[in-house]
């Protein structure tokens, strides 16, 4: 039987979960990045000891972020600079979107695009983060959920996953329950 190996469907199932992890790495080593480079390096900050066990946590090579506090620390280096924005999507759900970027008008750009492909927009700054507040590890909590019926909660899971495959968000955060 020609065709047919085990190598072949091994080998496209790799490929899928590698460029997963890949592009879950180059997101932390942006974020390594950035961290690294408001401390000057220093790795017993508190955010930038939080970033590497996040990186840790997804299984990263020590090289890989001791590579990305060098070349953050280096002058010549590519700077990143973060960004919120926010917007509310389907169903009224009101979302926060965290970027980490070396170009914020292709990223705002993107984010746009990304928007108006649904017939939604990006909402003015303090428009959905009301709706928010941040904990002590600096994340966004609602305070107040929102329950979306079935179309909606489709919709809004594939708005946030086309936004989560964009390289230069780092996180995005929901008031649906």
């Amino acid at each position: 039987m020609s065709g047919h190996s085990k190598w072949s469907k091994v080998k496209h199932k790799k490929a899928v979960t590698d460029a997963k992890k890949s592009r879950e790495f180059s997101k932390l080593v942006r974020l390594i990045k950035a961290e690294a480079r408001q401390t000057g390096g220093d790795i017993n900050s508190p955010k930038l000891k939080a970033v590497v066990e996040k990186a840790k946590a997804v299984n990263m090579p020590k090289d890989n972020i001791e590579r990305a506090v060098r070349s953050a620390t280096d002058t010549s280096g590519e700077s990143y600079d973060a960004a919120t924005y926010e917007a509310y999507g389907p169903g009224g759900a009101a979302m926060i979107i965290e970027i980490l970027t070396d170009n914020r008008n292709r990223a705002a750009a993107e984010i746009k695009h990304i928007f108006s492909k649904r017939g939604l927009a990006i909402a003015s700054p303090g428009a959905a983060s009301w709706v928010f507040s941040k904990d002590e590890r600096g994340e966004w909590r609602p305070k107040q959920t929102l329950t979306l019926n079935n179309p909606d909660r489709t919709s809004l899971n594939e708005l946030i996953e086309e936004l989560e495959n964009n390289d230069d968000v780092q996180n995005v955060f929901t008031n649906a329950a």
